[in-house]
């Protein structure tokens, strides 16, 4: 019940300066990692949180399955269907060799390291977080195109991580049934296949129920956001009862739930990704109290270089390889590479893969921590300065 306590007391002392904090260009993600540090200093582990608790890992799922769902039902449909191949490129092409160079860079900085443990690493840290990013992807500065772009790459690149980040920690664990093609076939077909119908149904039927009911005035105003919220959790869970991928579930039902249900004057997704950005400040706190005061003492200058360097040449080599062809300016690929953050999907993958302990746990788990938290503040520190010069870039011929 204390750190319930202490949550709630961070919350409210972060939403009463979340105005001043934000002009000073400090995110809520920085200001509730750096509460949770705080608390877990202060409190010396007394504080009842800990990275084996269930709890914490449902609190990360659902935060970044509102989250997700709630950027994909916001997407402009015109402009995605006008701009699909932006997206396309970037989790086709990019995805895939953000997997192989954050491999080598793991089996480079960690000889030691297993096999299947440096592309577990890899599979852990190639999913973007958009909520992490959203100065940018809510920006009116930054270019519609460019936008649409990372908001569709960070919301299914989750989803399609899930089976390479599953068939390498069973691999790791030497839990592995078969052959590595045959499972990584078979985990790609369950986790997106299940995880796309899950979201296509779910969405869809949610959006459609909503849409009648809007028409007949069948709803009382107060019902309509938590309608919206259903249909998110019915995403989930029909994809984890189905086996699939929450993650990808989540996105894809929120385009499909938008796509049914039409542009309306009332945004029905509010409260889902208020609730949803609760979560995930809890997450955070969470995360300083816990993971980062665990990862600590397990620094090294390779976790270090390496987190550098997926925060940078893993994902920025792969965007621009990906955009080649595009006609797009190399300011462009630049500012599409940088604003990848790594988070809470991280996290959430971090967690699972710790609570099952593969080899190396601890410098898989260090590595994960220190990207992140090196991401939170790069990433949010970095976005209005780098808006602007966009701005400025984007303003010239071409993009």
């Amino acid at each position: 019940m204390i750190a319930l306590l202490l949550a709630a007391v961070v919350l409210i002392v972060v939403s009463a300066f979340s105005g001043p904090l934000s002009r000073r260009g400090v995110t809520s993600a920085m200001a509730f990692l750096l509460a949770g540090v705080i608390l877990g200093v202060a409190f010396d582990g007394s504080h009842g949180l800990s990275l084996e608790n269930d709890a914490v890992l449902g609190v990360a799922e659902l935060a970044l399955v509102f989250l997700l769902f709630t950027d994909a039902a916001r997407v402009d449909l015109g402009l995605l269907r006008r701009s699909i191949g932006w997206p396309g490129r970037l989790l086709t092409i990019g995805l895939p060799l953000t997997l192989l160079l954050g491999f080598g860079a793991g089996l480079v900085l960690f000889p030691g390291l297993p096999l299947s443990s440096a592309f577990l690493l890899s599979a852990m840290l190639c999913a973007t977080d958009a909520a992490l990013g959203h100065r940018v992807v809510e920006d009116p500065a930054v270019p519609g195109k460019v936008r649409q772009a990372l908001n569709v790459e960070s919301g299914l690149n989750d989803g399609i991580a899930v089976p390479f980040f599953l068939v390498s920690l069973d691999i790791s664990m030497s839990t592995l049934e078969g052959g590595v093609r045959s499972a990584v076939v078979a985990a790609i077909a369950e986790q997106i296949g299940w995880g796309l119908l899950a979201g296509v149904v779910m969405g869809g039927a949610g959006g459609y129920v909503l849409r009648v009911a809007s028409s007949r005035e069948w709803f009382q105003p107060e019902w309509r956001q938590p309608g919206t919220l259903a249909v998110a959790v019915g995403a989930y869970a029909a994809a984890v009862s189905l086996g699939g991928s929450a993650f990808l579930a989540a996105f894809v039902a929120g385009l499909a739930y938008r796509l049914v249900k039409g542009a309306a004057n009332v945004d029905t997704s509010y409260f889902t990704g208020e609730v949803g950005s609760t979560l995930a400040a809890a997450t955070w706190m969470v995360f300083g109290a816990a993971a980062v005061l665990t990862a600590l003492p397990h620094i090294t200058w390779q976790v270090l270089a390496y987190a550098v360097l997926s925060l940078t040449v893993v994902r920025m080599l792969p965007v621009a390889a990906a955009m080649i062809g595009s006609g797009t300016r190399w300011q462009t690929r630049a500012f599409m590479g940088w604003f990848g953050p790594r988070g809470l999907a991280s996290v959430v993958f971090a967690l699972l893969a710790y609570e099952r302990g593969p080899p190396a746990a601890t410098t898989l788990l260090t590595t994960v921590v220190v990207t992140v938290g090196l991401s939170v503040f790069a990433h949010g520190l970095s976005a209005k300065p780098l808006i602007a010069a966009y701005q400025r870039w984007a303003a010239g011929p071409g993009q």
